[in-house]
């Protein structure tokens, strides 16, 4: 099996946008083409995502290809935090470190400026329905958390469902509860979270 760079490296422009859809767990629409691995002549997206399926690095189902495994997702985001070419993905994956450790320290005005940062970035990926989009600014701003937890999208807790959970991988690591909210409040998303999980959390605000 290949490096993953070694797929992308010529159509960086074309697949960037791509590669943070599917590092959120989201599908992107692809036509299969079973020569691409053959020839490793791979001048299209549909041919690297062809040869990428093929040699495991992605999964195909009902037209969209996936990132199949945690494994391979680890590769993604080594990819994304450590290839300059990538341009913007590149500084905001590379963000992402300083974005964790100013949420761990409570940090906000960090936290701010950081994603500040995102939304002043011109992104082809910020067209996305609203739901998409924030799930996609979510993780590449936190995709160095990837290291150190198991980050799940709305999963259970309690008696309803938050945004995101972040699972520590490792003793003395804290867990992590992400709500969203719009037109809301912290405090509101604060005493949601508390009345789901039944537990206490220390309040962080964003101004």
């Amino acid at each position: 099996m290949m490096d993953i760079f070694y797929y992308i490296r010529n159509l960086i422009a074309d697949v960037r946008e791509d590669l943070i859809l599917m590092i959120s767990g989201e599908g992107v629409d692809t036509d299969i083409q079973n020569y691409a691995a053959v020839s490793m002549e791979l001048e299209s997206k549909d041919q690297i995502y062809s040869a990428m399926v093929i040699y495991g690095l992605l999964t195909y189902k009902e037209g969209k290809v996936f990132i199949p495994n945690r494994e391979i997702m680890e590769q993604f985001r080594i990819l994304l935090m450590t290839k300059e070419s990538l341009g913007y993905v590149y500084n905001l994956a590379k963000a992402s470190e300083k974005m964790l450790k100013a949420t761990l320290a409570g940090d906000t005005s960090t936290m701010a400026e950081i994603l500040k940062m995102v939304h002043n970035t011109e992104a082809p990926i910020f067209s996305y329905n609203s739901e998409i989009e924030l799930s996609a600014v979510v993780n590449l701003v936190y995709l160095a958390a990837r290291d150190k937890y198991r980050v799940e999208r709305e999963d259970k807790a309690g008696e309803g469902y938050v945004d995101f959970i972040f699972y520590p991988e490792r003793r003395n690591v804290d867990a992590m509860i992400l709500e969203l909210k719009i037109d809301s409040t912290p405090k509101e998303a604060i005493r949601q979270i508390k009345e789901k999980t039944k537990e206490h959390f220390c309040e962080i605000e964003i101004l």
